[in-house]
């Protein structure tokens, strides 16, 4: 069985960062590209970032290219966002969802996480 767990979220102010981390079992983790998804109250869950199997291809969100970075870890099984210069709108659940393609194209795969909240505000 797939299990995906988030970690690391929190309240912080606008303009602060915040890391959030998802550890997978139960699967060949290198043959998983990792993504992230958020979902904000009354919107649509949507495409955050990917990074594929060995972490050579990144996928972005326009509005979080230049404030987000996803990175993976392949030896622990790892998934990290690491978000600077934190917004309002950028307050939602992120999950953690891994697929089985070589590249992201923002497209959810099977496997979700149970979320963990964000919440950016003064």
């Amino acid at each position: 069985q797939v299990q995906l767990v988030e970690s690391g979220g929190g309240l912080v102010r606008p303009g602060e960062s915040l890391r959030v981390s998802c550890i997978v079992s139960g699967r060949t983790f290198t043959e998983l590209t990792m993504q992230w998804f958020r979902q904000a109250p009354g919107k649509e869950r949507e495409f955050v970032a990917g990074i594929s199997w060995f972490g050579s291809v990144t996928r972005y969100l326009d509005s979080a290219k230049d404030r987000f970075t996803i990175s993976r870890d392949n030896y622990k099984n790892t998934v990290d966002l690491q978000m600077t210069s934190l917004r309002p709108d950028d307050t939602a659940v992120y999950y953690c969802n891994g697929i089985e393609t070589p590249t992201s194209e923002g497209i959810p795969g099977p496997y979700w996480g149970q979320g963990t909240q964000v919440t950016v505000s003064s």
